[in-house]
């Protein structure tokens, strides 16, 4: 049983038996289809079908010559709605499963961002055609099985400007320390040792979340989990439609990166509100708009 299935409202899901059913479900009613033939006439499909707007369950599967359906797994998603980078991303498939996952490098985290691929069929039918993939964008979403709702950094107008001009000129030195800039790295280097200075300082008398406004941190032993932590801009009640349990969809910037997140209501500490902060740990999935 997919341990995020109750971060789209299925919480109560106690059996494998009520998990097939589920997917029978969505293999017989499915509302969104796509196929892909290989040359050795192997044919791949997703079907999904949404409980709500945007967030439903995927099948993954083939098709035998009689036209039936062989399900190989599934998995719950959450379509974003806002574009997250336009970083180039590196396509890879996983071992275990038919599953592919993207991964990226974005200055803003400091880290190699790898989520999990939802639109696989656009990907295998683009890369059949040509050798390199181009892309317009990335759309990133989160689903989480539990979080908590964290209090605002009172911060001035002067102090906002200052760490957003800190930000933008980090990330210009991460760009040069990749290209090998030896001024770049050096300078890097100070400022994280002057920063756990501080951070050490200050944590002697003050709470670490005090400190630290938003983080984006890997998380396990799976590649695409992470424990974020990130200023909530928008958020939104939503219904899955099948258990009628209310789920929380929230945008938040975390490290300067814009995404969203959904989770189950019964599985949130807190109420969130614009301004407040998410604290929890989420599996990253993505939506790339290849160039066709």
């Amino acid at each position: 049983m997919h341990s995020f299935l109750r971060a789209i409202g299925f919480s109560k899901l106690n059996n494998r038996i009520q998990v097939e059913d589920l997917i029978h479900k969505v293999v017989e009613q499915a509302t969104d289809k796509h196929r892909y033939s290989f040359e050795d006439n192997t044919v791949v499909a997703e079907l999904s079908y949404e409980f709500a707007e945007g967030i439903g369950i995927t099948v993954r599967g083939e098709y035998d010559e009689n036209d039936q359906f062989h399900v190989e797994h599934y998995y719950p998603y959450f379509h974003g709605q806002n574009v997250s980078t336009r970083e180039e991303v590196f396509i890879s498939k996983r071992v275990d499963t038919d599953a592919y996952t993207g991964m990226c490098d974005d200055y803003r985290l400091g880290v190699s961002l790898i989520f999990y691929l939802q639109n696989v069929i656009d990907y295998l039918s683009i890369k059949s055609k040509r050798d390199s993939i181009g892309l317009r964008s990335i759309t990133l979403s989160g689903l989480a099985a539990e979080g908590k709702i964290l209090l605002p950094v009172e911060k001035t107008e002067h102090q906002m400007r200052s760490s957003t001009a800190d930000m933008k000129y980090r990330n210009q030195l991460i760009a040069e320390a990749k290209k090998g800039n030896q001024e770049a790295i050096d300078s890097l280097t100070i400022d994280d040792i002057d920063m756990y200075a501080m951070v050490s300082k200050r944590v002697k008398k003050e709470d670490i979340y005090s400190i630290v406004e938003t983080s984006f941190i890997p998380y396990g032993s799976e590649s695409d989990n992470y424990t974020v932590l990130g200023t909530i801009i928008e958020w939104r009640e939503v219904k899955n439609e099948e258990t009628k349990e209310i789920l929380y969809v929230m945008q938040l910037e975390c490290n300067a990166l814009t995404f969203e997140v959904c989770i189950n209501k019964e599985d949130l500490f807190g109420e969130p509100q614009v301004g407040r902060r998410f604290r929890g740990t989420i599996w990253m999935q993505g939506m790339v708009d290849f160039i066709g």
